[in-house]
């Protein structure tokens, strides 16, 4: 069984993005609401990644009860007069705001996450020059490891905005066979026994088990949740690593590469005419 280091990944990709940018005076702001400890490590990951690539990271903090006009407010306010290269808004966000009506604040040519309408639109249609972040994590490690993600059947636990339909569109696009499960399905382990590749974003800790797999199958681990005040994966580690031909860690697996590619995205976007959308 392969672990997939997917901090020694992103420090190799992350060479090379130093390298691509070299004296670009590039710029990134994030959106964050309130004050939840776990989007704060998040907030931090992205600070450190910048800090070595030179990048300018500005972190705009509202209060949690905010309305969602007046964020939108703020955002409009954040492009024409800070005019970063990129923008985040940090997920999730409070219950009380249309989240979809604020991820569509963001112009596409600044959209680094992919999460506005008309972003994931062009993604779908195959116009974007840019990948959602956790696809071209998992993406990366394919290719990386030479992992043939084309000829068998791929299984995606979880159909949510920032790992399961992200993905189910990329394997549409890349005329993969794969099916999408989630917690409405009556029975999970009935599909996911028979993947070839299991890509996970569901958000519950220990959610597969090596009973749910089967033998050499390739295990994409892309939950994130909290367990204990730790960190947690989808898999259970312990029942999944003795059948798995490779799997990646949480921590230390998608995450590191999921906040390269963010600035990777950025890379590309700060390019005139690199937005397909105009």
């Amino acid at each position: 069984m392969v672990i997939l280091d997917g901090k020694a990944l992103a420090a190799k990709i992350l060479a090379g993005l130093k390298s691509e940018i070299g004296d670009r005076k590039l710029s990134l702001a994030a959106v964050v609401l309130g004050d939840n400890p776990v989007i704060q490590k998040f907030i931090t990951q992205k600070e450190k990644v910048a800090e070595k690539l030179g990048v300018d990271f500005r972190v705009y903090d509202y209060e949690a009860a905010i309305s969602t006009n007046e964020l939108r407010k703020r955002i409009a306010t954040i492009v024409h007069d800070a005019d970063p290269d990129g923008i985040i808004i940090q997920l999730p966000l409070p219950e009380q705001l249309n989240t979809q009506y604020i991820l569509n604040s963001v112009p596409p040519e600044k959209d680094v996450d992919m999460l506005s309408a008309r972003a994931v639109g062009d993604f779908a249609v195959g116009k974007s020059k840019i990948l959602p972040p956790v696809v071209g994590a998992i993406r990366a490690f394919f290719e990386e490891y030479g992992i043939d993600y084309r000829s068998g059947h791929v299984v995606v636990v979880g159909a949510g905005t920032l790992v399961g339909k992200p993905v189910a569109t990329w394997l549409a696009n890349e005329k993969v066979s794969f099916t999408v499960v989630d917690e409405n399905t009556p029975d999970i382990s009935e599909f996911t026994e028979k993947a070839d590749i299991l890509i996970t974003g569901i958000g519950k800790p220990g959610f597969i088990t090596g009973d749910m797999m089967k033998e050499e199958a390739v295990v994409m681990d892309a939950g994130t949740s909290e367990a204990g005040g730790k960190l947690a994966g989808d898999v259970d580690y312990d029942s999944v690593s003795p059948k798995a031909a490779y799997l990646t860690p949480v921590p230390g697996g998608i995450g590191p590469l999921t906040v390269v590619m963010i600035f990777r995205n950025l890379l590309v976007l700060s390019c005139k005419g690199a937005n397909s959308s105009g």
